[in-house]
C-alpha cells in the first residue's frame, strides 16, 4: 500500500529528475543508457513511480551529478534532536514477546 502523501513525494522527485535531465540536454535514451537502465525504468522514475528500485533512482542522480542531494537527508532532523536533547531513550530493537506455555507467542 503506498500513501497518498508518499506517492505526491516520488511524483514530485520523478518531475525533477526529468526538469535535470532537459535542462542537460539529454535524451531519455541517452540518460538511460549511461545510468546502465531500460528506457522503461527512466520513464518510471520520471513518473515517481513506487516500483523502482531505489538504486535506480540512485544510479539516476549520479549521472546527472545530483548524487550528493541524498546525503542530506536526515541532516536537519527537527524532531530527532528534540528527542535526543530530552535524553529519551530510543530502543535498538522491540521488545520480546511474551510466550505461552506451548511456546507459541500470546
Amino acid at each position: 500500500m503506498h500513501l497518498p502523501k508518499n506517492l505526491r513525494i516520488l511524483e514530485g522527485l520523478g518531475q525533477n529528475i526529468r526538469l535535470a535531465r532537459l535542462r542537460r540536454k539529454m535524451s531519455s535514451e541517452q540518460l538511460s543508457e549511461r545510468a546502465g537502465i531500460g528506457r522503461m525504468t527512466l520513464y518510471k522514475i520520471e513518473m515517481g513511480s513506487p516500483v523502482v528500485a531505489i538504486g535506480n533512482y540512485l544510479q539516476v542522480l549520479f549521472i546527472l551529478g545530483l548524487e550528493n542531494d541524498l546525503v542530506h537527508v536526515g541532516a536537519n532532523d527537527p524532531l530527532g534532536r528534540k528527542i535526543q536533547d530530552a535524553k529519551l531513550i530510543v530502543k535498538h530493537r522491540a521488545p520480546k514477546q511474551k510466550k505461552k506455555n506451548d511456546g507459541d507467542p500470546i
